[in-house]
């Protein structure tokens, strides 16, 4: 039975989710562990990271899916990792 029009995204939009949730859930993921080392000793955030952080990008990448505008998905994580990367930025 084939998916109803309504709930499928234009290819554009399908794109953008697909990029958002590879490429801004990676570098939200890097942010976020980065952002881990400010608390806590940075040789235990990378080995955690090498776990968690696979955990964390599958999600980010499934999350990214749900919203209805990809471009929004792409604002939110870059406005995330922005945030998460400010005390390196200063």
């Amino acid at each position: 039975m084939p998916a109803n029009k309504k709930y499928l995204s234009s290819p554009g939009q399908r794109f953008l989710k697909i990029t958002s949730g590879f490429i801004g859930g990676y570098i939200l993921m890097v942010a976020f562990h980065n952002f881990m080392a400010l608390f806590f000793e940075r040789k235990n955030v990378v080995i955690t990271a090498g776990f968690t952080g696979y955990l964390l990008w599958a999600c980010l990448l499934l999350i990214a899916f749900l919203g209805k505008n990809g471009w929004f998905v792409w604002a939110v994580y870059l406005v995330l990792a922005f945030l998460f990367s400010i005390p390196y930025l200063f």
